[in-house]
């Protein structure tokens, strides 16, 4: 396996590419700070180039995600599109409609079933469950639900897992998502639906959206990935055939960021190789 190529940023590789597919959260901030240079390489690619699609694990349906990505100042001329993993999810609960769905997940993500015809109800009278994430992400583990996710594994309830992700970086932490409970579900023996990165629905409706600001069919040869996951974007963007410029300094940051910033080359090879996975590009942030 080839290792990934370490263009000096964006501008390098830009006119390769007609559309990016962009990571949110580790790649443009890191839900408490937006980051500048990264913001501006969206920015630049959109004038010189295409459209910028954002593709978020965010639970959320992408609308909800805007007033938060305002609020930490990354300016909407860093993006055209916005597809969320909130937007895929809501297919698979509409087919799962009326329920009802055993609401797992914060106060925050009532907002995915806004307009759906779906009962919520408690894990003892739920037909599925739709998992969001962790009520008390702050201060839980998936160690906290056990014993519920236990319960509902035993009454066959199927699991539709609104966010991927294992974990997120918020400040210099990384706190838990939905997929971690998820991961547990699956090992206690129950059956987990995702939408999300990396699973082919939040591309197709990605891919519709880059389309449509477009005004035709972009080959997706020409459509980039970014993102800093590689259970998520990489593995995504290699299912989908889709050349990856991998961010080092986002959840694998510990791991992929030698002294001074710098990438440490050996380390990212190491980390893509464990995971049978690739990236066509590497870079330690994103940047112009």
């Amino acid at each position: 396996m080839s290792a990934p190529l370490l263009p000096s940023g964006l501008a390098e590789i830009a006119d390769r590419y007609d559309a990016v597919l962009c990571d949110v959260w580790g790649v443009i901030h890191n839900g408490r700070e937006a980051f500048p240079e990264a913001c501006d390489a969206l920015v630049r690619f959109q004038e010189t180039r295409g459209p910028v699609v954002l593709i978020s694990n965010a639970p959320r349906p992408s609308k909800f995600v805007l007033p938060q990505l305002r609020g930490l100042k990354v300016p909407d001329a860093a993006w055209s599109g916005f597809v969320s993993s909130g937007d895929a999810t809501r297919a698979e609960l509409i087919a799962r409609a009326p329920g009802p769905a055993w609401d797992l997940g914060p106060e925050r993500d009532m907002v995915l079933y806004q307009g759906l015809d779906l009962a919520l109800a408690g894990p003892e009278e739920a037909a599925f469950i739709s998992c969001t994430g962790f009520i008390h992400e702050e201060v839980e583990t998936p160690e906290d639900y056990r014993e519920r996710l236990t319960a509902a594994a035993a009454r066959g309830l199927t699991m539709i897992c609104a966010n991927p992700d294992l974990v997120v970086q918020k400040g210099d932490s990384l706190i838990y998502c939905a997929g971690a409970l998820a991961k547990l579900y699956t090992e206690l023996g129950g059956t987990v639906v995702m939408a999300g990165k990396p699973y082919a629905p939040i591309y197709d409706c990605a891919y519709q959206e880059v389309d449509r600001l477009a005004g035709k069919a972009v080959d997706r040869k020409r459509i980039l990935a970014i993102g800093d996951g590689i259970a998520t974007d990489v593995a995504g963007a290699n299912a989908q055939g889709l050349d990856l410029l991998f961010i080092a300094a986002g959840i694998h940051g510990a791991d992929a960021i030698g002294p001074g910033g710098k990438l440490d080359e050996a380390a990212i090879a190491d980390l893509l190789e464990e995971k049978g996975a690739r990236a066509t590009y590497a870079a330690p942030k994103l940047a112009w």
